[in-house]
């Protein structure tokens, strides 16, 4: 890899003020011998300034108002900045924008752009690059699953359904560096959208020249602290610093690597190995080991985030069978999942929303009785559906291919057997297949699932089952729980929003078109000489704050 071109003062001034003086050690790969990390002072940068991650699965698009994944989402958030970011605190916090205003009814905001600011090739970012990515992001034809980032804004919803042509979205450029977004009704958690990729800009005379082929390596341009350098499908993503970036001063890494590592065993072995200075995930049944061996470089926290599995709504055997749905839910003894298959300290989920500001997570009913009544529950309402030992259950339980998502359908499997006595199919599929088999709905019955908030509020959590969510692969649709979110995303006292988010959620529980079953927690293996990380509930990561010691 080619040296590291010199860093400036500023960001070398950051850097020492906020390593410790005192030397830091770390082990080899295998575990031996100390090494000195940051030199004798503990301070020392390493000569080349390159950090190495493990990501997950191969992302799909690098197209900010198509992405769907997480990896995704990793990648873009260091070649796009949106008009704000996340601080440590989940709070937004200047990004593009360096400041705005909100008028007095919560619905029209204004933003005062950077005039520094440039796109990778040296051009301006305008407020009219922002009007020209919020309404690309809301024509149906960008064929974008997360129009619904933008629901709040004016008219973002008729446009989403084709009934207003994209030009009529509340988002305008009120001179190049001040732009105005109208909202439909007040939203208090506005701000958090601005930070997702379909809130990003993006190159107009790139999208344009370049078609579905802008997001390639030589075509694509960002605004974030990182360019796109190359992209080898099954391989890598390497970005290298964006020197055009307004705040490049304060950024001290000059390379990063993203690799494709679906393999979650073999990315332990590529860290062991000093091949990744950071893993995506950690396999649990690896957790052991790395407790015994490496703690120190252990990294759990809570994550904003919901494993579930979906039932498909739209067809039979769970179309309009609400019993069949709860006595598969009743059937599974979450705490064997969370304590002997995972192992990571993941909360058991009987809700479908996790811990947020200002909600009360709601609960099954039967969150407090004992397993032992659960499957006595669970054996009578598959009865009731119309089953029993001489006229089983046939269906399918799909899943992403993953270690861990087979151990927990395994164990699952043998549940339903257990107490329903029946057999299911289990299949595997690679992501970007299974993903595109889930949204379609017609080859799925139970599958895979999870949600991590894209903002930290109940809401993220609940419209994904609107009925109009791109992102609503079971198909749930009750007039009532649309109600519901209508009511609360209008309403401006947050005590009165929070009864009706939560009342939607004890609708959509009686309906179970889910099951869920756990919160997640972040699990990372991260070397001793990567500092900076500044991470939050969401687990997003800005590695422009990132530097790395000498080792």
């Amino acid at each position: 890899m080619p040296a590291r071109a010199q860093l400036k003062a500023s960001a070398i001034a950051i850097v020492a003020a906020a390593v410790t003086a005192a030397a830091v050690t770390g082990c080899d790969a295998n575990g031996g011998t100390p090494v000195r990390i940051g030199g004798a002072t503990g301070r020392v940068l390493a000569a080349h300034q390159v950090l190495h991650l493990g990501n997950g699965t191969e992302i799909q698009t690098l197209d900010p108002h198509r992405n769907e994944d997480v990896s995704g989402s990793n990648v873009l958030r260091d070649v796009y900045e949106g008009l704000v970011n996340e601080a440590p605190s989940g709070d937004p916090e200047p990004g593009a924008a360096e400041s705005w205003t909100v008028s007095e009814d919560g619905k029209t905001y204004v933003f005062a752009l950077r005039r520094s600011a440039r796109w990778s090739n040296g051009d301006p970012v305008s407020a009219d690059d922002f009007v020209y990515g919020f309404r690309r992001a809301a024509d149906p034809k960008t064929l974008s699953a997360y129009t619904f980032i933008l629901s709040p804004i004016e008219n973002a919803d008729e446009i989403g359904a084709g009934r207003l042509p994209p030009d009529r979205i509340g988002v305008r450029a009120l001179d190049d560096y001040t732009l105005e977004i109208r909202l439909a009704n007040a939203t208090p958690y506005f701000l958090g959208l601005l930070a997702h990729s379909t809130t990003y800009p993006v190159h107009r005379a790139s999208v344009e020249k370049y078609g579905i082929k802008f997001t390639r390596p030589g075509n694509l341009i960002g605004n974030g602290a990182f360019r796109l350098d190359e992209w080898v499908v099954q391989s890598h993503i390497k970005l290298v610093r964006n020197p055009y970036y307004w705040d490049d001063p304060h950024t001290v890494l000059q390379e990063v690597y993203f690799y494709p590592t679906e393999n979650v065993p073999a990315e332990l072995q590529r860290y062991r190995a000093n091949d990744l200075d950071y893993t995506y995930d950690i396999s649990t049944a690896q957790l052991p080991w790395i407790k015994r061996e490496i703690p120190d470089e252990l990294y759990v926290a809570p994550y904003l985030g919901s494993y579930y599995y979906g039932f498909n709504t739209t067809k039979p055997p769970f179309k309009d069978n609400p019993k069949l749905r709860r006595a598969l839910s009743l059937a599974v003894d979450r705490k064997v999942i969370v304590e002997q298959i995972l192992g990571a300290g993941q909360p058991p989920a009987y809700g479908w929303v996790p811990p947020v500001h200002h909600y009360e997570p709601q609960q099954m009913v039967e969150a407090s009785w004992t397993q032992e009544q659960r499957e006595a529950e669970a054996k009578r309402l598959y009865a009731e559906a119309g089953y029993s030992a001489e006229n089983p259950l046939q269906t399918e339980l799909m899943f992403n291919t993953h270690e861990d998502h087979r151990r927990i359908a395994v164990t699952i499997a043998a549940m339903w057997k257990r107490v329903l006595g029946f057999e299911v199919t289990i299949s595997n599929q690679e992501w970007k297949v299974f993903i595109d088999t889930r949204t379609q709905k017609v080859a799925t019955q139970v599958f895979r699932g999870s949600w991590i908030g894209d903002y930290d509020d109940a809401f993220t959590f609940a419209e994904l089952l609107r009925s109009t969510s791109g992102q609503n692969d079971p198909g749930y649709d009750n007039p009532e729980y649309d109600r519901l979110l209508d009511a609360a995303q209008a309403e401006l006292d947050l005590e009165r929003r929070a009864e009706l988010l939560e009342q939607a959620e004890r609708v959509m529980l009686a309906d179970m078109p889910i099951l869920p079953l756990y919160f997640y927690v972040s699990k990372h293996m991260i070397k001793p000489w990567v500092q900076g990380r500044q991470s939050n509930i969401m687990d997003h990561d800005l590695h422009k704050r990132f530097y790395v010691l000498e080792h």
